[in-house]
Formats: C-alpha cells, sequence, structure tokens
C-alpha cells in the first residue's frame, strides 16, 4: 500500500510540474505572439534561441523601437539590417520582416556584421 501512495505522489508531482511548464511556455507565447501582431515582426527559432542563450529580453518599447528602426530601413530600400541598441543588436531581413539573430552588448564588441546592406542605430 505504501508504494502504491509513493507512486501515485510521484505522478502526481510529474503531472503538476508538466502543467506548470505547460502554463509558463503558453504565458512565454501568448506574450510572443502578441508582440508578433503588434510590430509584425517575426522572430526565427535561431534568434530566439539567441535571445535566451545571452540574455537579450524584449521588452514591449524594443519591440516597437525595433519595428521603426526596419520601417525606416525599409523606407530606404534596405533589404537585410542590422539595428544597434544600447544593450543589443538585431540582425533583421527587412523583406520577410524576420528577426535572424542577435547578440548582447559584449559580443556585439568582438563580432563583425557581414551579409547586410544597412544599420540603424536606436
Amino acid at each position: 500500500m505504501e508504494i502504491r501512495n509513493l507512486s501515485t505522489v510521484r505522478e502526481l508531482r510529474l503531472q503538476h510540474e508538466g502543467y506548470r511548464q505547460k502554463e509558463e511556455k503558453a504565458d512565454f507565447g501568448a506574450l510572443y505572439d502578441k508582440e508578433i501582431q503588434r510590430t509584425g515582426l517575426q522572430f526565427s527559432k535561431h534568434a530566439a534561441m539567441r535571445m535566451s542563450e545571452r540574455g537579450v529580453e524584449l521588452t514591449s518599447k524594443l519591440a516597437v523601437d525595433l519595428k521603426e528602426a526596419v520601417d525606416k530601413a525599409r523606407d530606404k530600400g534596405a533589404k537585410d539590417v542590422v539595428v544597434i541598441g544600447s544593450s543589443s543588436a538585431f540582425i533583421v531581413n527587412v523583406t520577410n520582416n524576420t528577426v535572424v539573430t542577435t547578440m548582447n552588448a559584449q559580443e556585439m564588441k568582438n563580432n563583425i556584421f557581414t551579409n547586410i546592406d544597412s544599420a540603424v542605430l536606436l
């Protein structure tokens, strides 16, 4: 009887962890979808992964600033642009409205941006 109860407790704990993880993912997914709808920008899987790894936080203000920068670059005929802020940089394919990759301030110091035709400073 004790083993069965232990097993049941373990199963309930695993179920609870699964539900909690789903809720956290849903919250992030909902916020991400909201920003995409609001700004029209999309993030490639690679860019989303780099943001997570590099600790780049996408705030509502940054999302709006990024969208405005991409719109300005589009107006000037840019196809691939680097948008440089004080603490992060984003490489964006203007044609597809897609952020291709991102990096934090430390990585910007030691990198060369290639395959871009324009730059926008935030």
